[in-house]
């Protein structure tokens, strides 16, 4: 009954499976370089073979934590708060938004859209993978689309996204951590020839930081 109650919770968005929580600075994007407080939910079916945080991806390894300890702890810590995963929008993301909101928090999502929006957001991170396709019209609402360069053939995939999003959303090509030798040669070209994109790098794993 207890276990049943837990998983009615969770369904409602007012428990979620946490991996981890932590105060970092953030490394990619936009907001690159800025203080910010991450929550990383677990669970993600969309099964990047070169995802660096696949212990996110079993929701049923990260214990389900009421959200009202989640806002708690980020209060703590800064008024940016970053929703990650795994991917956040696996679960209902309402009700930790309605929360931190109520605490006057700015609120930005990394995603890869695979599903719904749902949420209250100051700035969405669209970060679509090939795997699972965004669904619904998170395009239009993205502030940021950052599209991660494995291949050759992640820049056709990087302007099929692109060709989708509002005028206003930023655009940003970033090498996988495991050939950016390889492959940042070829962004750096890509990027001037196409000055409508930007290069974002995960600076975080050069200050060797979260």
């Amino acid at each position: 009954m207890v276990e049943e109650n837990v998983m009615d919770l969770v369904e409602k968005g007012l428990m979620l499976p946490l991996m981890e929580e932590f105060y970092t600075i953030q490394g990619e994007g936009f907001h690159k370089g800025a203080a910010a407080y991450f929550i990383r939910v677990g669970g993600c079916d969309v099964g990047c073979h070169w995802c660096d945080v696949k212990e996110s991806w079993n929701a049923e390894t990260h214990p389900p934590t009421h959200i009202d300890s989640i806002v708690a702890n980020a209060e703590k810590y800064s008024n940016t708060i970053v929703i990650t995963g795994g991917e956040p929008l696996t679960w209902d993301m309402g009700p930790l938004t309605e929360g931190l909101k109520a605490k006057n928090m700015n609120i930005h999502i990394e995603t890869s859209g695979a599903y719904p929006l749902t949420g209250v957001w100051d700035w969405i991170c669209l970060s679509p993978k090939k795997n699972k396709l965004p669904v619904g019209d998170i395009h239009k609402k993205a502030h940021e689309l950052k599209v991660i360069v494995y291949n050759k053939h992640d820049f056709i995939f990087a302007e099929e996204q692109a060709a989708q999003v509002g005028e206003d959303c930023i655009l940003y090509l970033q090498p996988e951590w495991s050939v950016r030798d390889k492959i940042m040669p070829l962004i750096v070209d890509y990027v001037m020839k196409h000055p409508k994109w930007k290069v974002s790098l995960q600076t975080h794993k050069y200050l060797n930081i979260p």
